[in-house]
């Protein structure tokens, strides 16, 4: 992809608007946070106190409405803290410049580093480092600091009561979540009807399980629904898989296959039904044209062996989601030690380890993380610096717009500066309006701020650059309530805004953390993971007296992660003017193409286990025995550029397939892998095509990073 064409789409994805569900209650909820610490602080006579403390109430209700699982009074207390202590010290250093930029660069640093931790993290890092930089331009003495960060922390506080006292859908994110990954399964069902091999992306039933870790409080409050349906949903993919596969499960065509399809239409009834019931907190109500599907004909079953298996197994499954469901929807009961396990979600304190890993893990040259970090942090510098400099006042408005629009991938960084500006430019300019024709006074300022901070809250997930908009009015109005003229007002904030977007846009193509250069080494990741997914199935089958159900399940976590890391790596590639020189775009999409159907066919071939008491297969055992040793050389291979070559894998499944005249479900799935390894190794041996870039589309640093991705680029994303 050209630079032209990176930034035209870039700019594209910054001013889409999307159609979105709204949350007015929620939005108007935390608008009136922010209204009750602003009237106190006028109420008291300040305005420069009203200004200041309401960043700490505008900033926690932001971050509630982020997609996390945390309880959201524990979100809006955590950010209001470090809101509390980064203005503090801000207010410390602000007296003296060159201990300030010390401070603004190494805070800013952290809370790069931040998005190491996850997502939410990040925009908490974010909104510390924009607190800092607004607040200390407020003239106080030390004393006042620590009445500003008090006041900051208060806003917090009243956020997180507000939702204690008016929860508005408790347990909405854990429903949505769980109903999310039960509808994901309806409409797969629905598609095996007329794709039997049709993919399934498993990204809904990642987001289920992390919604179903809670913390020790949670797990004695959670409602009876949440309970079970996310373990079924878990066994009911590959249920349907299995009995749709035309090699291991009902023939392609005939009566068996009609069967199929009514059963798995009817799957996919049930499983919508059961979705609705648990996203709207009601009792499950199911037609019964799809409950006679899903009983045995009169004249007797009309699936054999394994598709007969699975069928049993399907509407056995379906019954326990619809009972399980169907209980008293108010009702809750604590969470058992056995359901609890590892999903116990750990409180905030023993987070402590688990973030210090994960910045560990960061902490390398190849990081994207620690270059966004670096990246951040000298701009934050330059930024001030240059506004500083510039004499327009209120030069913080330039570092401010880099950091809020920085975020460690090429095309986020361009889309939101993009975003920003034009939001901006359309925010400054309705509020200027308004401030120019009615001439508000103190108060009339203040509703008119509240009323931006609800149209933010409402809009929030429509886009950035309406969100972007309603923030820069927010900000019109607020400096009005301190006695802002409006004309310099707007004329600041568009040149300002328009200077640390450009800051930011420049600092990623002078120091860029390209996503290219790392596609082998995701798709070797992922390769692996599957790879041990598959032994530890194919190694049950070699010896069936050794259970070990939890080592397959992580193997197939692995396998998750691995793959939702490749797919949001390749989706980064795909946006940025940089090409692969070993893996053009085309290869890459036949390689994780490739790389799925291994991992359906082994979730396929999980579904057959074998019990314990049932004779040990020599031929899964030489067939995970010749794997476990290709599988070491193709990973090898596929981060280096090799040759990747399954030869001795296929003849020891011929073999296999000659010895063994039972033609088992284990012989069938092993021919599949066999075939979805070797369509990787056509993927990665076709040479990059031409179209997927010219010569000359490559960004500032791309021959030294594609060098070092080789080399040290191993590290991957960890979105999975």
């Amino acid at each position: 992809m050209t630079w032209s064409r990176a930034l035209k789409d870039a700019a594209r994805s910054g001013l889409t608007i999307e159609r979105t569900k709204l949350t007015p209650l929620i939005a108007i909820r935390g608008s009136v946070g922010v209204a009750l610490v602003i009237g106190l602080c006028l109420w008291r006579g300040d305005p420069t106190l009203a200004v200041s403390s309401a960043f700490g109430a505008f900033s926690s209700g932001i971050v509630t409405f982020q997609r996390s699982m945390r309880p959201r009074p524990v979100l809006a207390l955590a950010v209001a803290g470090a809101l509390a202590v980064s203005t503090f010290l801000g207010y410390l250093a602000a007296a003296h410049l060159l201990a300030f930029m010390l401070l603004l660069a190494g805070w800013t640093f952290l809370a790069g580093m931040a998005w190491a931790i996850g997502p939410v993290a990040g925009l908490a890092g974010t909104q510390t480092v924009a607190i800092m930089l607004v607040t200390v331009t407020l003239p106080t003495s030390v004393l006042g600091a620590l009445q500003h960060a008090a006041l900051i922390f208060f806003g917090g506080l009243v956020q997180a009561t507000l939702i204690v006292v008016f929860p508005v859908r408790p347990w909405g994110v854990q429903r949505d979540a769980l109903a999310d990954a039960l509808a994901a399964e309806a409409d797969y069902a629905r598609r095996l009807r007329q794709d039997p091999v049709a993919p399934f992306d498993p990204a809904p039933l990642m987001d289920a399980r992390i919604a179903s870790a809670v913390t020790p409080r949670q797990a004695r409050r959670r409602p009876v629904q949440l309970h079970g349906p996310r373990g079924l949903a878990e066994r009911v993919r590959p249920v349907l898989a299995s009995l749709a596969d035309p090699v291991v499960g009902a023939p392609l065509e005939g009566p068996e296959r009609d069967r199929a399809r009514d059963l798995l239409g009817a799957a996919g009834t049930v499983l919508d039904a059961v979705a609705h019931a648990v996203r709207h907190a009601r009792p499950v109500r199911l037609p019964p044209e799809a409950m006679a599907v899903l009983e045995v004909p009169a004249t007797g079953p009309m699936l054999h062996g394994a598709a007969r298996r699975s069928a049993y197994r399907l509407i056995s499954l379906l019954a326990d989601a619809v009972e399980l469901t169907d209980e008293p929807v108010e009702a809750t009961r604590p969470t058992t030690e056995g359901e609890r396990g590892h999903l116990l979600r750990p409180s905030v304190p023993r987070l402590v380890p688990v973030a210090l890993r994960a910045l560990h893990r960061e902490a390398r040259w190849s990081s994207h993380v620690l270059r966004h970090a670096l990246r951040v942090a000298a701009v934050a510098v330059a930024g001030y610096l240059l506004g500083t400099v510039l004499p327009f006042g209120h030069g913080y408005w330039a570092p401010l717009a880099s950091v809020m629009v920085m975020r460690p991938d090429f095309a986020q960084t361009y889309s939101r500066g993009v975003a920003r500006f034009i939001g901006t430019l359309v925010g400054v300019g309705v509020a200027g309006g308004l401030m120019a024709l009615a001439h508000p006074g103190l108060y009339v300022s203040a509703a008119l701020a509240v009323v931006c901070v609800a149209l933010m809250y409402l809009l929030m997930r429509t886009g950035f650059s309406v969100t972007s908009a309603c923030v820069a009015a927010y900000v019109v109005f607020l400096l009005g309530i301190a006695g802002a003229g409006w004309q310099q007002t707007v004329q600041e904030r568009v040149v300002l805004t328009l200077v640390g977007g450009l800051l930011a846009m420049l600092s990623y193509a002078l120091f860029p953390a390209w996503e290219t250069p790392r596609l082998r080494d995701g798709l070797a990741d992922w390769l692996a993971a599957n790879g041990h997914y598959a032994l530890a199935v194919f190694d049950l089958y070699a010896t069936p007296a050794e259970r070990r159900p939890r080592q397959i399940r992580d193997a197939l976590l692995d396998s998750r992660a691995a793959r939702a890391a490749w797919e949001e790596s390749e989706a980064r590639a795909e946006k940025e003017p940089v090409r692969h020189r070993g893996l053009s775009r085309a290869s890459a999409k036949a390689a994780g193409a490739a790389l799925a159907t291994m991992g359906r066919v082994t979730m396929i071939l999980e579904v057959h286990l074998p019990e314990r008491d049932a004779d040990a297969s020599p031929g899964a055992t030489a067939f995970a025995f010749e794997l476990r040793a290709s599988l070491e050389e193709a990973t090898e291979a596929v981060r280096e550029r090799g040759e990747v070559n399954w030869s001795e894998l296929r003849a020891v499944w011929e073999r296999w397939d000659a010895e063994d005249e039972s033609r088992g479900v284990a012989l069938r799935a092993a021919d599949l892998l066999v075939d979805a390894l070797d369509d990787l190794a056509e993927a990665l041996s076709r040479e990059p095509a031409e179209a997927d870039g010219a010569p000359g589309d490559e960004a500032p640093g791309t021959a030294h990073d594609t060098a070092r991705g080789g080399a040290d680029g191993t590290e991957r994303n960890g979105g999975g």
